[in-house]
């Protein structure tokens, strides 16, 4: 007998639409396995399309790619049309829809709320649709950063709620460390470099070459946001190594974490405009970190960007690590997470792969989705 897993897409980003592709383009695996995917809506920040009837009906898959084409193009979902089974929504209405949706098919036929965007405007509608018997997916980090009580509110129900692609791309970090925590070995401390930027800033600054010509190459290459300050603040970091602590029971916020900037205040976006970062604030950074590196390697070791959570702190910066271990080997923009507990405690657990990139969290985030089939009737 075929199973259904009615779901809402919220975020058609770079994320949102490799999802898409991949719910369509995986019909016939899902179909051998007695799954379908039936997507009931889709939204963007300004708007939401769902099927008339989503009880019944769902978005086919001529129209889901129509939607992956014009947001790709940069347009709003709004400016689709011709698709006589669908009503759209303005961003005012379209919270209301979503909850009245949810309302309807969480506790029939079930419904998987996938937040793919970058927001934390989804928080309300996500908080709400937990008590409404919904399950939550998530590849967005801001809802799990948020405060105590929005997050307390969105693990109150568990197995309702994956999160596998807010930390590490598709790599298997959150379900490995649950696995860790249902066994009852204390996690000690964990360390990881969690950005595939700043992972190949650091291994790129190693072989010699500054700084400044470095970011301007993960820059060209598509690794950073368009801004590359955006990665350099380490506030990414930061967000996943709450994400974590947080999972080991550490009941702190984004505040509590120490966190190092690669760029001084005065080279703040709010002070100075990206042309005169790249052009010429970059450059007066080039001889700092490259004495770092020096003395670091003087040391025999190397420096890397990551994130170290244990009983006393939760960082995220520049480490001097040792050359032959797993983070001092890292190369390019792969992750790499060590995690130590008492089993783990000579040789941690290694977890190592790509950990950036559309793809490989869409892929993450389509196996989330597949994992909570049991909760479906």
């Amino acid at each position: 007998m075929k199973k259904n897993i009615s779901l809402i897409l919220m975020g058609v980003g770079g994320v949102g639409r490799q999802l898409l592709q991949h719910i369509v383009s995986c019909r016939s695996l899902h179909a051998k396995q007695g799954i379908h995917l039936r997507v009931v809506g889709v939204s963007d920040s300004k708007s939401l399309v769902v099927a008339s009837d989503a009880f019944t009906m769902e978005l086919g898959d001529t129209f889901l790619m129509e939607v992956c084409r014009v947001k790709s193009d940069g347009a709003s979902l709004s400016t689709i049309s011709g698709y006589d089974e669908s009503k759209v929504f303005t961003n005012s209405e379209s919270t209301k829809k979503i909850i009245d949706v949810a309302a309807f098919l969480g506790k029939s036929t079930g419904l998987a709320l996938v937040d793919c965007s970058a927001s934390s405007e989804t928080i309300p509608v996500l908080t709400q649709a937990v008590d409404l018997d919904c399950c939550i997916v998530m590849a967005n980090k801001k809802p799990l950063t948020s405060t105590m009580e929005d997050y307390d509110k969105l693990i109150s129900y568990p197995r309702r709620i994956r999160h596998e692609s807010t930390v590490g791309a598709g790599l298997p970090v959150i379900a490995s460390l649950n696995r860790i925590l249902s066994s009852g070995d204390p996690v000690h401390r964990i360390i990881g470099s969690l950005s595939g930027t700043l992972g190949y800033v650091m291994s790129e600054v190693e072989d010699g070459k500054p700084l400044s010509q470095v970011v301007q190459s993960a820059k060209n290459l598509g690794y950073t946001e368009p801004d590359p300050r955006d990665d350099l603040s380490g506030m990414d970091v930061a967000r996943k190594a709450l994400i974590l602590a947080r999972l080991l029971g550490r009941r702190i916020n984004l505040d509590d974490i120490k966190i190092e900037s690669l760029y001084p205040e005065e080279m703040a976006p709010s002070v100075m405009s990206i042309e005169d970062f790249l052009g010429t604030g970059i450059l007066s950074l080039d001889k700092d970190i490259q004495e770092r590196v020096s003395k670091a390697s003087l040391n025999g070791n190397v420096l890397r960007y990551v994130c170290v959570i244990d009983a006393s702190r939760c960082q995220v910066g520049i480490q001097e690590l040792p050359k032959d271990s797993p983070l001092g080997r890292l190369r390019g923009s792969d992750n790499v997470l060590e995690i130590y507990t008492r089993c783990y405690n000579d040789q941690p657990l290694v977890i190592q792969g790509a950990g950036a990139g559309n793809d490989t969290t869409a892929a993450g985030v389509l196996a989330d989705i597949i994992d909570i089939q049991d909760l479906f009737p």
